[in-house]
């Protein structure tokens, strides 16, 4: 008899469930609730904050939603402001996965539109319109890489903190832009203000047909699916993320880890200038003070609200983006201050970020 419960005991033990799906599926849905917690009490922050300043938070609300969702429209003009946020965003996950703060795709975008202005102004009267463009993407993206080449070479030389000198080159890539656009490329006909000569309209971003959406969020779409292939299916992605995990054991181990911080930081800028290209070629059509304004910052914000991710920051940035063309209503229909869409954005990403992070889950 002890011989066959000894026999039996294995065979029931085999046929246990694993326990191991339902504790992930416990994870996934802790998480979620955690997500949406996080988002509630960011709205009830910022209510507190409507209420202070003398509106009624659900009356605000209610303009916030039927500015952004419900009017024709406005959900293409929220894709058109997500494409270079979501390209900007892109240039902080790359070094990220390396271990590596990059602040400075608001300078690395402008520079990346001052690249393709001064492309489009050189050669319009001598090339096609197409071998133009063609020469402006790669201008902007050939900008946007040195200048972040500047931050990597002194963190690699001189040691000095990639965050500092990215945030730093931000003003440095806005004062130059003001320099060309009061001085050398300052258009005659503008009456006065400071803007560089419009883009030919045979140069601008075609559009799909029947909407006002061009192929610059196509390029951001693809970008994203191409930097999620390079990061998490390549030799190159797995020999980042061990050294954003701990550079020196990389480094005992023999891999490149100079060169890895570089390419990383490299093609973080090449993105941000892409967006720059993007913005100027799509929207803007000029350089003027405030072009490509805040969206690397809010880019920033959207690689971290998505966690360093290439295709979750795609939604991340349409979140975002909804909020900032929500900020007009804000101003219009509420009276309240237009930088109230800055705090909006503030506290969802504190409240997500500080109430989602990971959690050990109890056996």
């Amino acid at each position: 008899m002890s011989q066959e419960v000894t026999k039996e005991a294995p065979a029931s033990a085999a046929a246990a469930p694993p326990a191991e799906p339902p504790r992930r599926v416990r994870v996934r849905g802790a998480a979620l609730l955690r997500w949406v917690g996080a988002l509630i009490a960011g709205l009830v922050v910022f209510g507190a904050f409507v209420l202070a300043n003398g509106a009624d938070p659900f009356a605000v609300y209610a303009d916030i939603w039927t500015s952004t969702l419900t009017q024709p429209g406005q959900f293409q003009q929220i894709v058109l402001r997500a494409a270079p946020i979501a390209l900007a965003g892109l240039a902080v996950v790359v070094p990220a996965r390396a271990g590596l703060v990059n602040v400075g795709g608001e300078g690395q975008l402008i520079i990346g539109g001052v690249a393709a202005a001064g492309v489009a102004l050189w050669l319009t009267p001598v090339a096609s319109p197409w071998l133009i463009m063609l020469l402006m993407i790669l201008a902007a993206m050939a900008a946007g890489a040195a200048w972040a080449g500047i931050a990597a070479a002194m963190r690699l030389v001189v040691k000095v903190n990639e965050a500092v000198t990215t945030l730093l080159l931000n003003y440095v890539a806005l004062y130059s832009m003001l320099f060309l656009i009061l001085g050398p490329w300052k258009d005659p006909a503008a009456l006065g203000q400071s803007t560089s000569v419009e883009l030919n309209d045979a140069m601008k971003l075609p559009v799909f047909a029947g909407t006002a959406i061009h192929v610059g969020v196509a390029l951001a779409v693809v970008a994203a699916g191409a930097v999620w292939f390079a990061l998490t299916r390549t030799t190159w992605g797995f020999r980042l993320s061990v050294v954003g995990g701990n550079a020196e054991a990389a480094r005992r181990a023999g891999l490149p880890v100079v060169t890895l911080l570089l390419t990383a930081l490299l093609l973080g800028g090449a993105l941000a200038g892409l967006a720059g290209f993007i913005q100027f070629a799509g929207m803007e059509y000029k350089l003027r003070p405030t072009f490509g304004l805040t969206i690397g910052y809010v880019a920033f914000l959207a690689s971290w609200l998505s966690r360093h991710k290439p295709l979750p920051l795609l939604l991340a940035s349409l979140v975002l983006a909804a909020i900032a063309v929500s900020g007009n209503s804000l101003q219009i229909g509420s009276g309240l201050p237009a930088a109230s869409v800055n705090i909006l954005m503030g506290l969802v990403l504190l409240a997500v970020l500080g109430w989602t992070g990971p959690r050990k889950v109890r056996s």
